[in-house]
């Protein structure tokens, strides 16, 4: 059985179902602000699913190579590993506001102390990566396929610098999100993702100060989640939003799955300048040529479950085409994973968005300016790192043809 805690306070129990289930109950005394999420307000019954683990549940656990790692240093000891296993070892620190201890324990993350600057500097490529995996791997309540870990570095932290006091002077949470890359099957991941970030950025979009490190070997990204005062903002993924597994992450369109869904989640008083934001998002991952832009990879944020709910900043950006040169959209348009024209994302930006033709159209040239502007620093960025001159150049060449395609006429 599993203790479930919403900002630092009890919520309830979440525990097996069945052969292959789970079951969560709020205590009996759990006000409506200890809701785990959005879409699971509190109630007296309790919350089941007849397989796994409910989606807000699910929604951290990590994928992969961070997965693996741990199923092979836990499963001997559990006898079985599964998803209830992963929860209750990676679940003390997680992204958002949501933590997870034995039923019988009080909440403590007290995750380790690692220098970011170190991990920018220093040069140990194989040997830095697992040497942080085998040290934050239990740590890291992250989702995603490719290697990312949490880790704790409060000096170098942008949202805690704003503080003028914190809650806790004795903060142990994670305040950084370190991403590293497969250099046989993804080479030059990270540098991949910084500049796709940076389009993001140019367009004027939220992206929380990330930095790459020399070797371009790890993206470093100070968590969004992070409030000032060392608490956490509530974040949901679009998987939880649409009450699906993770394993059903590319099952959707983005009319109604993404767009659609976040008017019945957003805050009313800024539902527009959001709805522009997520068309601008979904406007650049098809002119960057991004197919890995499903329901985990848009999320809302907020400061209390029962109020506004906003746009969450970007994050897991990046041209996969350079390594999946067939590579199609995450979700459908239009019924259809092709990458869409100019035309089609004006449709999507007028029926979906609300906006007027001219307004879409000035957005789509804003992200072809952004595109052309981050070119520019990724052209140098090849002409000092030749190690990235071969993914550099194959990016450049994704963006041109996304850029004709989907956001010319």
């Amino acid at each position: 059985m599993i203790k479930v805690w919403t900002d630092a306070a009890e919520a309830g129990l979440l525990d097996r179902f069945d052969a292959r289930g789970s079951a969560f109950v709020y205590q009996t005394s759990a006000p409506p602000l200890r809701a785990v999420s959005v879409t699971m307000p509190v109630r007296v019954p309790s919350y089941n699913m007849s397989f796994g683990l409910l989606p807000i549940f699910e929604m951290n656990l990590p994928e992969g190579v961070l997965r693996e790692r741990l199923r092979l240093a836990f499963a001997k000891a559990t006898g079985t590993f599964d998803d209830f296993d992963l929860l209750g070892i990676v679940g003390r620190s997680q992204v958002g506001r949501i933590r997870y201890t034995g039923a019988q324990e009080d909440l403590q993350e007290d995750v380790p102390f690692q220098s970011v600057d170190e991990i920018l500097e220093k040069r140990r490529g194989g040997e830095l990566f697992r040497y942080l995996l085998d040290k934050f791997a239990a740590f890291s309540g992250i989702s995603g396929v490719q290697p990312k870990i949490l880790v704790r570095d409060e000096g170098t932290s942008v949202p805690l610098s704003k503080a003028d006091r914190r809650l806790s002077q004795s903060y142990r949470g994670a305040t950084h999100i370190v991403k590293f890359w497969e250099q046989h099957e993804y080479p030059q991941l990270a540098a991949n993702e910084f500049f796709c970030l940076k389009v993001a950025e140019q367009c004027g979009l939220d992206v929380p100060p990330c930095r790459l490190a020399e070797d371009g070997l790890a993206l470093v990204i100070d968590r969004f989640d992070l409030r000032p005062d060392g608490t956490y903002r509530g974040f949901e993924d679009f998987c939880v939003l649409n009450a699906r597994r993770t394993d059903q992450k590319y099952s959707g369109s983005y009319e109604t799955s993404i767009m659609k869904r976040f008017t019945q989640f957003a805050s009313t008083s800024s539902v527009g300048e959001d709805l522009e934001r997520l068309f601008t998002l979904i406007a650049i991952n098809c002119a960057i040529r991004n197919g890995d832009a499903h329901l985990k990879n848009f999320g809302i944020v907020y400061d209390d479950v029962q109020g506004n709910a906003r746009l969450a900043p970007i994050y897991d950006l990046v041209t996969t085409s350079v390594y999946l040169p067939k590579d199609s959209m995450a979700l459908t348009l239009n019924g259809f994973t092709n990458w869409p024209t100019a035309k089609e994302l004006q449709r999507l930006g007028e029926t979906r968005m609300g906006g007027s033709p001219a307004r879409v159209r000035e957005i789509l040239i804003n992200v072809a300016d952004a595109m052309e502007a981050v070119a520019t620093q990724l052209r140098a960025y090849i002409n000092d790192h030749p190690e990235f001159e071969d993914v550099g150049k194959r990016m450049l060449a994704q963006w041109e043809q996304g850029m004709a395609t989907s956001l010319r006429p």
